[in-house]
């Protein structure tokens, strides 16, 4: 009985400091991915069967906490095996006086990105860090496609440049000071037997 009111009292303090956290009403959009809608084609991969341009949509964001000395964006497919998801795209070290990508900016050698901006390469066996768009099995149900933009507290991340997405995700776990999200689905049909 002890231990449970312990717990107990652990779990009120936890809730009690949640709701004194600021708020932030740090917000991120797309024009290239409306609400409601699936994921353009235009979006998509070129290959494992996809034949898609795989240009990254245009981003924007707004309304970041005082504090924030950086921003980082991160899209994560958590539904695709293995168990831990596929990352997609990792960019990291965007400026703080930066609010918006523009489409393409995820192309390989940071070509499109803002000044010491850097990314992580994606899941699979991609020799160079850039944007890897979706590509779902055939047949499989929609992926629910996260793309999140990340307020920080440090102006550079220290990770390696051969750090993986999840690595990178890990150290940006740790600075935050807010976070929005966007989550667009994307599928492709099954093949006609």
């Amino acid at each position: 009985m002890r231990m449970f009111a312990a717990t107990a009292g652990l779990f009120t303090l936890g809730a009690v400091n949640a709701a004194q956290a600021p708020q932030s009403s740090l917000e991120l959009t797309s024009p290239d991915l409306p609400a409601g809608k699936p994921i353009p084609a235009m979006f998509m991969a070129d290959t494992f069967g996809c034949h898609g341009p795989n240009v990254s949509p245009a981003l924007k964001w707004n309304h970041a906490p005082p504090g924030t000395r950086s921003f980082a964006i991160t899209m994560f497919d958590p539904y695709t095996p293995p168990v831990s998801g596929w990352w997609h795209w990792v960019v990291y070290d965007i400026p703080a006086t930066i609010s918006e990508l523009p489409r393409g900016a995820g192309s390989a050698g940071n070509r499109g990105l803002p000044a010491g901006a850097r990314q992580a390469r994606p899941d699979g066996d991609a020799p160079e860090p850039h944007y890897y768009g979706p590509c779902p099995d055939e047949g499989d149900p929609p992926h629910p496609y996260t793309i999140t933009v990340y307020a920080l507290s440090v102006e550079h991340l220290d990770v390696a440049p051969t750090s993986t997405p999840a690595n990178v995700d890990y150290v940006i776990s740790s600075k935050v000071l807010a976070k929005s999200t966007l989550v667009r689905p994307f599928s492709r049909p099954g093949k006609s037997p």
